[in-house]
């Protein structure tokens, strides 16, 4: 079922609902969406340090692979 297909039938079923409650809960569920489409997510000062902190380690190699990361927490549930 393709998005406008799925819209369609939303609005479909919207428009048979008669319970205020429903509707006002529908309504609060659709802006809760909206809102984090319009405003992006606010990192915090150390938040983004981190991610700095995190970038500056990816461009010296410091990192490990999916499979090191892996291999490592199959080691330490080992033990």
């Amino acid at each position: 079922m393709t998005a406008i297909e799925l819209k369609k039938r939303i609005i479909d079923k919207i428009q048979l609902i008669e319970n205020e409650d429903l509707l006002k809960e529908t309504y609060r569920l659709i802006d809760i969406e909206l809102e984090d489409i319009e405003s992006p997510y606010v990192l915090s000062a150390e938040m983004n340090n981190a991610v700095s902190e995190a970038r500056n380690q990816i461009k010296k190699g410091d990192f490990l692979t999916h499979n090191q990361a892996n291999e490592q927490i199959e080691e330490w549930l080992d033990k």
